[in-house]
């Protein structure tokens, strides 16, 4: 089968399953008949641009396929993660240090993310404070974002 028809069928095995592993992945085509190898699935992760999120058990992660960039969202993830020094979790509150002079651009990242769980973001000038729904939620936010900076 071609390169494109496995490559659809990955993006519908990670769309209806958490896929933690390329392993599992191997097996989820081989029981839709692709015999693939774990570098062949490697080199299509990779290809497919598929990144690692936490899951909704907030156990384990999942491969989910990111959305098409567009040139201006682009700018704003490579600011984030060239000037943001460190994120932490802390009750209901995620508090991100920046390079001095940059929060407010790495902010306007946060917000233009619309992830779910954020109530708001306030930036000073090398310190952002995201208020979170709750403290459970902050982990996940700050995963999130600590994603995005290995991404």
């Amino acid at each position: 089968m071609s390169r494109e028809a496995r490559q659809r069928k990955i993006l519908e095995i990670i769309s209806s399953h958490d896929i933690d592993t390329q392993e599992e992945l191997v097996s989820r085509l081989a029981a839709e008949g692709f015999a693939v190898t774990q570098a062949t699935v490697s080199r299509d992760i990779r290809d497919m641009s598929l990144v690692k999120t936490l899951a909704a058990d907030g156990r384990k992660y999942r491969y989910q396929a990111q959305p098409p960039k567009d040139s201006k969202a682009e700018r704003f993830i490579s600011v984030f993660r060239n000037t943001v020094l460190s994120i932490r979790a802390a009750e209901n509150l995620v508090v991100i240090k920046t390079e001095t002079g940059s929060a407010n651009a790495a902010a306007e990242t946060i917000d233009r993310l619309d992830m779910d769980g954020i109530l708001g973001v306030i930036a000073g000038d090398n310190t952002i404070f995201v208020a979170v729904d709750s403290s459970a939620n902050a982990r996940v936010v700050a995963d999130k974002l600590e994603d995005i900076l290995r991404s």
